[in-house]
């Protein structure tokens, strides 16, 4: 998927805490504002300090940086995009402008926290130097039994859904996809530039569904997602591209009725380091006005990241409205 450099409100590159600096796209202006609610935040149990996800690394995120803000800065383009987003504009179906304005919050949350252990602690007692006796044993909380200690996540209250956070290296995703009214996620940069002038990227984003897609209920799912398939191939990928089907079914995510579509693209076109891209498309019943669109694209230069589909999907839990 293509990106180009959009101009936005970014964290302060001189590293100021609490601010945020305007980036029109080719360079940084001298215009700063206060830290806006929008901005992505990452937390750990027990922990409320902002990290900025630009270029930070996943110790930092969880807190292993001293409690200490992170304020990296943000890559050279910073709007994502692992399909070929030049295509928006010019080429391939053309949907209508998001009805939902600009980035919401999206919050990451460090669930199942770091819970030592329980250890038993014998305290020697000496009564009166010629006895001893152990003393009451020290008991800490048990481990979530559910997910692995400081697992950070993304919440994305607005599609009603939360997944994991993926780690080192990816990135908040800070531009929109035209199949939902807002967007929240990660990405990666799988290649600086493409002929039609973005970046490649991978990534996994969440979201209302627009509701041009004619969703009506589970019972429309099949359909719905069929539609929803159309306009992101047509809209991101290069073409001509080939499409190969590997699951389309019905699915419960979190006990909430949902559905799979997964499939492969392939393309052989100059200049595109990648000749294919693996992609999932999951909606979600969640009780809200529209379902859930959770999307993840891997490219196939990184497939080594092909089980982050599944990880993701197994992982996704169904927030209540």
């Amino acid at each position: 998927m293509t990106d180009t450099s959009t101009a936005g409100w970014y964290p302060d590159p001189e590293g100021r805490p609490g601010l945020q600096r305007w980036w029109n796209g080719m360079g940084w202006s001298e215009s700063v504002r206060p830290e806006s609610s929008s901005a992505t935040i990452l937390t750990t149990q027990g922990r409320d300090n902002p990290i900025t996800q630009y270029g930070s690394r996943y110790q930092a995120a969880m807190g292993m940086d001293g409690g200490n803000p992170v304020t990296a800065q943000p890559p050279w383009s910073p709007t994502p995009a692992s399909q070929d987003w030049s295509n928006v504009s010019g080429g391939g179906t053309q949907l209508p402008a998001a009805t939902g304005g600009g980035n919401r919050t999206a919050w990451m949350v460090g669930l199942g926290g770091a819970l030592a252990l329980a250890l038993l602690i014998t305290l020697v007692v000496f009564i009166g130097g010629s006895s001893d006796e152990p003393g009451p044993p020290i008991a800490t909380a048990p481990e979530s039994p559910t997910r692995g200690p400081g697992q950070t996540r993304i919440v994305d209250e607005e599609a009603g859904v939360a997944y994991p956070y993926l780690g080192t290296y990816w990135l908040e995703f800070v531009t929109e996809v035209q199949e939902t009214t807002s967007t929240a996620g990660q990405y990666i940069v799988t290649q600086e530039q493409v002929p039609t002038g973005g970046q490649f990227i991978a990534q996994v984003t969440s979201g209302p569904l627009q509701g041009m897609f004619g969703y009506a209920g589970p019972s429309s799912f099949a359909t719905t997602i069929a539609a929803v398939q159309a306009s992101v191939r047509g809209n991101y990928y290069p073409g001509p591209n080939e499409i190969e089907t590997l699951r389309d079914e019905a699915v419960t995510i979190d006990g909430a009725a949902a559905y799979l579509l997964e499939f492969n693209l392939s393309w052989d076109i100059a200049g595109y380091d990648s000749t294919g891209e693996r992609a999932a498309l999951i909606l979600i019943e969640t009780g809200r006005s529209a379902p859930a669109l959770v999307y993840i694209s891997i490219p196939n230069t990184h497939a080594e990241l092909y089980g982050i589909v599944d990880r993701v999907i197994s992982e996704i839990e169904v927030l209540a409205p």
